[in-house]
């Protein structure tokens, strides 16, 4: 879509903390307002439809949106967007396991801005699942680069609290 239609949804989910919980309803509509000028096939629409159905507590309403968007083909930033929080997602509604196959290839995807929170959701779903320890290395891991001294140190037993599972 063009500029002035993402600067308006930006707009608009920058005013989603002035809605109270009981104008979440209200919060949708003005998304859904937007989403109806894109063409009928965009992947756009599923996926901020979703994005509002989620952050207004619905994450059985977010999925099958989240799963269209990808299925119409949303990538870059945006597709993994949708694959971090359809893995949340999935995680809330107790599908689990499909979370964490959803993820798991994204610790492989080119890095950006969006690599602590693929590791932090998936270690959410890891730990779900009772895989506490490679959730706590993933976290762990995430971590290391951001601490003023023991990168290295933090790292190492990210690496080491695999090894001694096996």
């Amino acid at each position: 879509m063009n500029q002035d239609w993402e600067d308006r949804v930006t707009a608009a989910w920058a005013t989603f903390d002035d809605y109270a919980e009981t104008e979440a309803a209200d919060f949708r509509a003005v998304i859904d307002s937007l989403v109806a000028e894109l063409p009928d096939d965009s992947p756009l629409g599923p996926f901020e439809q979703a994005c509002a159905w989620d952050s207004t507590g619905h994450s059985d309403k977010a999925v099958p949106l989240y799963r269209e968007a990808l299925a119409r083909g949303l990538t870059g930033y945006k597709g993994r967007r949708a694959k971090i929080q359809l893995s949340s997602s999935l995680r809330n509604i107790g599908q689990t396991e499909e979370g964490v196959k959803l993820l798991t290839p994204e610790l492989d995807a080119p890095s950006d801005e969006l690599d602590d929170a693929v590791r932090a959701t998936l270690a959410l779903c890891l730990s779900s699942l009772g895989r506490d320890r490679e959730g706590l290395s993933l976290v762990l891991g995430a971590l290391a680069p951001h601490l003023p001294r023991y990168q290295r140190s933090m790292a190492n037993y990210a690496r080491l609290l695999l090894e001694d599972e096996s």
